[in-house]
């Protein structure tokens, strides 16, 4: 007689955080400011606006103030059948710290298809100490690796899993130096960073004026520009930005105010109606709360969340799913393969981010440098993923090592602590 019982499913073995050996792994890996002094995106030779930018010690590059003291975190889970997930951020030893001595707790033992489960228990479990920066980011390496080892168990690539491709090419804009170069390889449109903020004064904001008048002149009248502001304005700076660079063809402004000030993006909302400017920010808004304000109050045109930043790939979904019925855009800000499987399965993620990592912004290199042996990289201003499960990218691990490893024994105690966790015995009304 038959049952139709469903397959027995692997259960989460382990759980293993790693940081990266930088001087064997010669780039960047997951965190895209680690990088050499006169790197483009260090703010060499042309400055970079940033939150720092007002303190004459730190001006002169954003790594004098630390923008890449924590590095990368790889995060891998294994699953008892010995097939593995990855999961990349940034995070450094702190991260893997959480990881190991915190968030294992929750995977440990436990069936990997329960991703709601996995997530909501690491997240109420962080309250006291995150909600945002570190810990989410920690969070969403986990999660993006279950998603991983879950695509991988089932011989599914990460978007069917989401509900399938809602498009078969996925465009691709570039953020660089170099927009000229960015328009002859292919890209749908380029971003430049903003190089001055307030407080260089008139003098400076004239700068920023010539700077985008300059790029605009060499791309051409019909190439999307967009200015990438990195939290460095105030709400009457980026008002008069906008207003004087809407005539040189600004497709949008990005980050132009810190992330939790929802009022001043409100107030540079409302001062800008009926302008051909597109407003965006959200890559350093972590979890669903944030974008919830931003998403109901209409105070951007774009959300630019980071898969490997606010939640992983189950917050991400939340969130596309939340601005689905406003109709804003979702572009996610770099995360590479992470932000193309999403974008693939929502409709309302339209083209893909390409952080330009070369140092003079005059190639296509991976965008988390050596840490993938199979990194898909955009070809003619697209990206077409390759058909493979998980996310469809192969760890080096050559370059990697655990700074706070566990035994095998003390992941099997916690394996076991999930394994046999008891349910209700009766049935109650819950709330």
């Amino acid at each position: 007689m038959s049952t139709n019982k469903c397959r027995d499913f692997p259960r989460i073995k382990a759980v293993r955080a790693y940081v990266t050996e930088q001087q064997s792994l010669g780039d960047q890996g997951a965190d895209c400011h680690d990088v050499q002094d006169d790197h483009w995106i260090n703010g060499f030779p042309t400055p970079v606006a940033n939150p720092m930018s007002g303190y004459e010690q730190y001006s002169a590059t954003r790594k004098s103030w630390g923008i890449n003291a924590l590095g990368s975190l790889v995060v891998e889970v294994e699953a008892t059948d010995g097939t593995t997930g990855v999961g990349i951020t940034i995070g450094g030893e702190p991260g893997c710290y959480i990881v190991e001595k915190h968030l294992s707790r929750f995977v440990e033992g436990q069936d990997p298809r329960d991703v709601e489960l996995i997530w909501d228990q690491m997240f109420r479990a962080t309250w006291n100490y995150g909600r945002k920066g570190l810990s989410v980011q920690a969070i969403s390496a986990v999660d993006i690796a279950i998603w991983d080892l879950l695509g991988k168990i089932r011989k599914e690539p990460v978007y069917a899993l989401l509900g399938g491709k809602t498009k078969d090419r996925l465009p691709v804009y570039c953020t660089t130096a170099r927009p000229d170069i960015a328009k002859d390889l292919g890209f749908v449109g380029a971003k430049v960073p903003c190089p001055y903020g307030p407080t260089a004064g008139d003098e400076g904001f004239r700068k920023n004026v010539e700077f985008f008048k300059n790029w605009r002149e060499k791309v051409g009248p019909n190439f999307p520009l967009m200015l990438d502001c990195y939290m460095a304005l105030t709400v009457p700076y980026a008002i008069k930005l906008a207003k004087e660079l809407e005539k040189y063809g600004l497709k949008w402004m990005e980050e132009f105010l810190p992330p939790d000030n929802y009022t001043g993006y409100n107030e540079v909302r409302s001062a800008l109606r009926g302008s051909s400017v597109m407003l965006t920010t959200a890559e350093h808004e972590y979890s669903r709360y944030g974008f919830q304000q931003l998403i109901t109050a209409g105070c951007v045109d774009i959300l630019q969340p980071d898969i490997t930043w606010l939640g992983g790939i189950t917050e991400a979904r939340r969130v596309c799913a939340m601005a689905s019925p406003y109709d804003t855009i979702i572009i996610p800000h770099g995360s590479s393969v992470y932000s193309y499987h999403l974008q693939y399965a929502f409709r309302n993620c339209p083209v893909a981010e390409f952080i330009n990592l070369s140092p003079k912004a005059d190639k296509i290199t991976p965008y988390f440098g050596g840490l993938f042996k199979d990194e898909p990289l955009p070809k003619d201003g697209f990206i077409d993923l390759p058909d493979r499960p998980g996310f469809g990218v192969t760890l080096c691990h050559d370059t990697l090592k655990r700074p706070y490893e566990r035994t095998e024994k003390q992941s099997k105690e916690q394996a076991d602590k999930n394994i046999n966790r008891k349910v209700p015995e009766k049935a109650h009304m819950p709330f």
